[in-house]
């Protein structure tokens, strides 16, 4: 069964991960709903987190599953950034994703059945 996850980005400047190569480059909200929505139907993102890792072969696999029907609407909110995503993927996997892309740039608001 899906989850609703309910986001914001209060400043889209600062959401950017650690490592350049894995962060959102996006600058409006429908741009980061489409990289978000990339990186949780496809495994990518994952993929070259994982190829960056000390012992890539000692990542948990389950933090690359994938959900190919999740979807990720964006919304611009005076200066904030509002992401719905419906997905059957782990809260876990979720933030893990969003630690990838935006780093701590971003606020879990509501989380509701899908």
């Amino acid at each position: 069964m899906a989850t609703r996850y309910y986001l914001s980005i209060p400043d889209a400047d600062r959401a950017r991960g650690n490592d350049a190569d894995l962060s959102f480059t996006a600058i409006s909200s429908e741009g980061f709903a489409s990289q978000l929505q990339s990186a949780l139907r496809g495994d990518d993102l994952f993929e070259r987190w994982r190829a960056k890792q000390p012992d890539p072969d000692e990542v948990d696999p389950m933090l690359g599953a994938t959900d190919p029907s999740a979807v990720v609407q964006g919304e611009q909110r005076d200066l904030r950034m509002d992401l719905v995503v419906t997905t059957t993927l782990s809260g876990t996997v979720l933030k893990h994703r969003l630690r990838l892309l935006a780093g701590s740039g971003w606020e879990l608001r509501d989380v509701t059945a899908g």
